[in-house]
């Protein structure tokens, strides 16, 4: 007989019952114990509760801009085209944060800045940049005023590219070029010029029948004439009639030796003018607009 006292409430359970009612009493004490240990190792310092989790930027803008933007951003019954409108693809990060946050009461836009925190805000920008096919900024490591110097200069490219309103007409105007294209994308287009070329930017060579020859882009053309430009910027009509030859070429008028004539340093100066110069140009644009 063992010498330790019984439990006054076990001296009337048989015995088998005793045993269940210890087992399951000390397995549930074990749990509460556990808990409780796991609860303390796993609260964090602060007794303040964590914060729930973020919603992703896509769910954002599909709860929140989707319903007047579209899914694509490229507009609704209720609101505009913010995917491929390039007045809209040209304005700067900060500003497109700002409509965000304070709205467009004119035109119907709401302000989420009691809806939104600063990190949601940047979220429901990154999506936008998503759907417009360009990136988020990345940090700019050229010099800026040394890469114009360069576009008007050295690099030449002002002969045939413009920039707010300055430069020549024979290329495409870049002065918006920064807003959709990433770093990456307008090095690839300086040192590869050729590559995934329109064949209408191609470069045309026409040879008449005295043996005169021109060379440039097709403006116009149809079965029996063809309108070129040549680099100095005149405009040449021909009646194919009168023409020996017509040489059409998948070369672009553009340069195809600047990784040897322009170094990596200046390469990325020129790259930081042209996102730069468009940033800039969009800022000037958005002042006008709130000077009005």
């Amino acid at each position: 007989m063992s010498s330790s006292a019984a439990n006054p409430a076990e001296l009337n359970v048989p015995m088998s019952r005793r045993i269940i009612y210890r087992l399951v009493t000390e397995i549930v004490l074990g749990c509460v114990a556990v808990g409780l240990r796991a609860q303390t190792s796993e609260r964090p310092a602060s007794s303040t509760p964590a914060a729930a989790p973020s919603a992703t930027a896509q769910a954002l803008y599909s709860s929140r801009c989707a319903g007047c933007h579209g899914l694509d951003g490229k507009g609704g019954e209720h609101g505009p085209n913010i995917a491929t409108n390039p007045d809209i693809r040209r304005l700067p990060d900060a500003q497109i944060e700002r409509i965000i946050r304070n709205g467009i009461p004119a035109s119907g836009m709401p302000a989420f800045g009691s809806t939104f925190n600063a990190a949601q805000i940047a979220a429901v920008l990154d999506h936008l940049r998503v759907l417009q096919g360009g990136h988020k900024q990345m940090p700019i490591t050229g010099d800026a005023q040394k890469g114009k110097q360069l576009f008007f200069g050295k690099a030449k490219c002002s002969e045939c590219h413009m920039v707010a309103g300055k430069g020549g007409f024979l290329g495409a105007d870049l002065s918006s070029y920064g807003a959709s294209h990433s770093p990456d994308e307008i090095r690839e287009a300086i040192l590869d010029p050729n590559k995934n070329l329109d064949p209408r930017n191609g470069l045309v060579t026409v040879i008449t029948r005295d043996n005169h020859s021109y060379s440039g882009i097709a403006r116009n053309q149809d079965n029996f004439s063809i309108q070129l430009q040549t680099s100095d910027g005149t405009f040449h009509f021909f009646d194919k009639s009168s023409l020996s030859r017509i040489e059409y070429t998948r070369r672009s008028i553009m340069p195809s030796d600047y990784a040897a004539t322009l170094s990596r340093t200046e390469l990325d100066d020129l790259i930081a003018y042209l996102l730069t110069s468009t940033s800039q140009q969009s800022a000037d644009q958005v002042r006008e607009h709130d000077d009005r």
